[in-house]
């Protein structure tokens, strides 16, 4: 049985950060999150990562992140585009938005040759999420499996953030995810918007949540393409310029109809995220906090 692989999604706008966050330095040597993420992944086990970016970030990704991995573990390249479509489906005129997660995953299917964990490239996730689903990855018989985080460890008070809101059985199994593109915090806690702010429903500080840390068998690949087409002809219908093909759509489509199991593990660690460019410093204030307790060297790749 081959190795679990890193997949590492790195092809988002970014917009409302208002720059390549993805390789933005943060730590106190130029490290990037997602340096911090591929260190904690290596130290788990893992030894091939594969970087999904725009095929305009390449070099300026190789120069920034790739030439100091490669001498650490294997890395490869898949690009996302957005005309990586099926057959008899065309970009509509004026999308600019990527296809969204799902279809990050599919664009690097041809590289995926073992099971296969998810993650973004600007979130930080904390080493044990990597041990978790690198040991459930490592079995027979792998199945999938998410790591979840408490809502209340992943919301900034700069703005409103994207989260997939996750309910899970007693037996800690994800019977559902839905996918909340406004969520923010305010005097009266913390709630989801479908009116772009204008009106709240309360969420739980403590419902866990999907902060796109996943592991798969290498099979979901096939799960993934057969409701691409679906979904896209719903979008062109509803919303073509900004419809998204979510990880948690397709997993959730798999509970439903196939009866799939998703473990959910839970992490301990603490999530940290810039999705303003307020947040950095937090985030930068963090990796020097973990540093100097000795979670992780300085510089990071000695």
């Amino acid at each position: 049985m081959q190795k679990p692989v890193l997949v590492v999604l790195a092809a988002g706008l970014g917009s409302r950060y208002q720059g390549l966050k993805q390789i933005d330095p943060m730590g106190k040597h130029g490290e990037k999150i997602l340096d911090y993420s591929v260190y904690d992944a290596k130290r788990a086990g893992f030894e091939t990562v594969i970087f999904v970016i725009k095929p305009e970030m390449e070099q300026e990704f190789e120069e920034a992140v790739g030439k100091r991995l490669r001498r650490h573990l294997e890395v490869r390249y898949a690009f996302q585009t957005l005309d990586r479509l099926p057959e008899g489906f065309s970009v509509p005129q004026g999308r600019a938005k990527p296809w969204g997660t799902a279809h990050a995953v599919l664009c690097a299917a041809e590289l995926i040759d073992a099971p296969f964990a998810v993650i973004n490239a600007d979130d930080y996730y904390g080493p044990k999420g990597y041990q978790l689903l690198f040991e459930l990855l490592s079995r027979e018989e792998p199945h999938c499996a998410m790591v979840a985080y408490p809502l209340s460890s992943t919301v900034t008070e700069n703005g409103h953030v994207s989260r997939g809101i996750c309910q899970v059985s007693g037996q800690g199994e994800l019977e559902q995810v839905t996918e909340r593109t406004w969520i923010e915090t305010g005097r009266d806690g913390i709630g989801f918007s479908e009116d772009s702010g204008k009106t709240f429903t309360e969420l739980s500080p403590e419902v866990p949540v999907s902060m796109n840390f996943w592991g798969f068998p290498q099979s979901f690949l096939r799960q993934v393409r057969e409701g691409f087409p679906e979904f896209l002809r719903r979008a062109m219908q509803s919303d073509p310029l900004k419809a998204e093909y979510f990880l948690p759509s397709v997993v959730s489509r798999m509970i439903e109809q196939e009866g799939a199991r998703v473990q959910v593990l839970q992490s301990c660690d603490r999530w940290y995220g810039v999705t303003y460019p307020q947040d950095k410093e937090t985030v930068m204030q963090a990796f020097e906090r973990m540093s100097r307790e000795g979670l992780y060297p300085q510089p990071l790749w000695q």
